[in-house]
């Protein structure tokens, strides 16, 4: 008989039991897609919110996605907070509803002050409430293989950026603009709806162990209880008194500061030197496929041989190639920037989750990767509207490209300071812990009986 669904060694696909950690990267996956894909996919939007009938400035369209990654980025670290404490799906249920609100919203909008409201406020709480907290749940599932897990997160992300774009190409061509965020909130938010019923908070909640944990350890809940609200606070205090913690919010923001000139402002960039808005996109899918190969490699390669060494790959193929446009506007010459700098862009943000498991290994890091968020959005945020008020003072993009060339050259130069991934920085944070609190206590979190599903971290 063909089997589907839970099972006591996680997932059942036929004859074959898989871990259910590998499925919580599926339904991560597909929720990110949704979630995020929009968010980057509007900015091909840019240059027809100049024209009849809205008639506004590039500054002022740059300024909503700004106020976008600033709701974004300031509720990133309460997402994480909230989802250490009180568990992932629950903070998922809200984000849900905030962003087929925001997506119906912005249909209907007509004048600026509606854009910043439902576009950069509403919708962008929405996205806050899963860009944390996927991230974050998935490495709850993990003792070994992050890498693969990350990567495989990543890549399929940018995946759906790419088919996001090329979906709102078509439907602005073809019905307008209300339906341009019409059909993608109420599908997409309802795809998310049913995929929260799947995400469970962490392998206790099924009577699982983490992939990779050894056999003999005890299940225990660690979510949404005062053990996971002890730990939280207490590793929250000893993490923010290391140089990494803090290094690693402004490596995110000058990176994010950087590339999201680019990402907002492209397709308009080459419109405005006299390029089809169809070759314009064309460039625009070819960054975000690209991005796709770093997306999955660098957490893997991150994983193996450190992140240190991969950040400054990958950051540094996100900077330099900025002077290929800055030197030339031709069409080959977008292409081939479009490839270089999506190699970078790609591995740019992934290899976050995976150097906080190398500073600070099974500590609750969620709140911790919110701040990093945090610096990635406020980053994303000053970046394109600098860039969109560069070209309407001076009525040219190369002062928008040495920009970005300015910001992410920054970040490159303080991944030097960085120390090495192969340093446990708080190796004995626990001590600070009751008994009761510590993972090495064998009583920490209260334990769960393995009959409703304890698997033993392998495949059957």
């Amino acid at each position: 008989m063909f089997r589907f669904g839970l099972t006591p060694a996680g997932f059942a696909v036929g004859k074959r039991n898989v871990h259910y950690s590998w499925v919580i990267v599926g339904v991560a996956s597909m929720m990110w897609m949704t979630s995020s894909g929009m968010r980057f996919a509007a900015a091909i939007l840019v240059d027809e919110f100049e024209k009849e009938p809205f008639g506004w400035s590039i500054g002022a369209i740059a300024a909503g996605f700004t106020i976008q990654w600033i709701v974004s980025g300031s509720l990133a670290p309460v997402c994480g907070w909230l989802a250490d404490r009180w568990g992932v799906r629950r903070v998922m249920w809200g984000g849900g509803a905030l962003f087929i609100i925001g997506m119906v919203l912005t249909a209907y909008m007509h004048s600026l002050w509606q854009f910043y409201l439902f576009f950069g406020v509403i919708l962008a709480a929405g996205m806050a409430a899963f860009q944390v907290t996927l991230v974050s749940g998935v490495t709850l599932w993990f003792r070994k293989q992050l890498g693969l897990a990350m990567g495989i997160l990543q890549g399929l992300q940018g995946i759906g950026t790419a088919f996001a774009i090329l979906l709102v190409f078509f439907l602005f061509a073809q019905f307008g603009l209300r339906m341009t965020f019409l059909i993608p909130g109420i599908a997409g938010g309802a795809v998310l709806m049913v995929l929260v019923k799947f995400f469970y908070n962490e392998p206790a909640d099924i009577g699982l162990r983490q992939w990779g944990a050894p056999d003999d350890e005890p299940i225990r809940s660690m979510q949404n209880n005062e053990v996971a609200r002890v730990r939280t606070d207490v590793f929250l205090k000893q993490a923010r008194k290391t140089n990494a913690f803090w290094n690693l919010v402004g490596i995110h923001f000058w990176g994010c500061a950087g590339h999201n000139i680019i990402l907002i402002l492209l397709v308009a960039m080459m419109t405005f030197n006299g390029h089809s808005k169809g070759v314009a996109v064309a460039v625009f899918i070819t960054l975000m496929v690209v991005s796709t190969i770093t997306r999955f490699a660098a957490p893997v390669l991150a994983d193996r041989f450190g992140s240190k060494s991969v950040m400054l790959v990958v950051f540094s193929a996100q900077t330099f190639p900025l002077l290929l446009l800055i030197a030339s506007q031709d069409l080959s010459t977008y292409f081939i920037f479009a490839v270089l700098f999506g190699i970078g862009m790609g591995g740019e943000m992934t290899a976050f989750p995976i150097i906080n498991r190398q500073y600070y290994g099974d500590a609750p890091t969620g709140t911790t990767y919110g701040w990093q968020m945090a610096g990635a959005g406020i980053g994303m945020a000053i970046g394109p509207v600098l860039g969109g008020f560069l070209k309407d003072w001076t009525d040219t993009y190369i002062w928008s490209l040495w920009l970005s060339f300015g910001l992410s050259a920054t970040a490159v130069l303080c991944i030097f300071f960085l120390p090495s991934t192969h340093q446990h920085q708080l190796p004995d944070w626990e001590d600070a812990l009751p008994p009761e609190a510590r993972t090495s206590s064998g009583a920490g979190a209260p334990a769960v009986s393995p009959a409703s599903g304890g698997g033993d971290g392998s495949d059957d």
